[in-house]
């Protein structure tokens, strides 16, 4: 079973976010695979991780830079995994039906946004019911606070 944390985001973006998550996770020696909504989307975040103020230096690829099995961390629009990631971030309300085929899963959504909010409470009780383990974090006024 995979461990799966859900990020309530309600204070900063996944852009935002994300580079904190993937700098723990190169620092653990992990590789990762970041599922975007569009392939617009994977050009943009591949922008914002070059240009990220911290940390300064995310290694990445994607479809359009090529190499996938040398890239610590790989943008894509789907969770095939090209670089043999065990951990996998889920952006823009995507889902996997592959869970079971990563260490560790890091759902993101959009706390300010109703609909979001009702999905990701889909997808945990999917991925409960599944017998994951599970853990939620939400964004609070001194950081990020562990509910469950």
């Amino acid at each position: 079973m995979s461990d799966i944390r859900f990020y309530h985001l309600t204070r900063s973006s996944a852009e935002a976010t994300l580079p904190l998550l993937l700098g723990r996770t190169l620092a653990a020696g992990e590789r990762a695979v970041v599922m975007c909504g569009s392939d617009e989307r994977v050009a943009a975040l591949d922008t914002a991780l070059w240009v990220c103020p911290e940390p300064d230096w995310l290694p990445h690829g994607t479809s359009a830079s090529g190499n996938a099995p040398a890239q610590p961390i790989w943008l894509a629009t789907d969770d095939t995994a090209p670089n043999g990631a065990r951990f996998l971030f889920l952006i823009d309300g995507c889902e996997t039906v592959r869970l079971d085929a990563f260490l560790r899963v890091f759902d993101l959504f959009d706390g300010r946004d109703d609909d979001a909010v009702a999905a990701a409470r889909r997808r945990w009780k999917s991925a409960k019911d599944a017998g994951h383990s599970l853990a939620y974090w939400r964004q609070g006024e001194r950081g990020w606070e562990k509910k469950a």
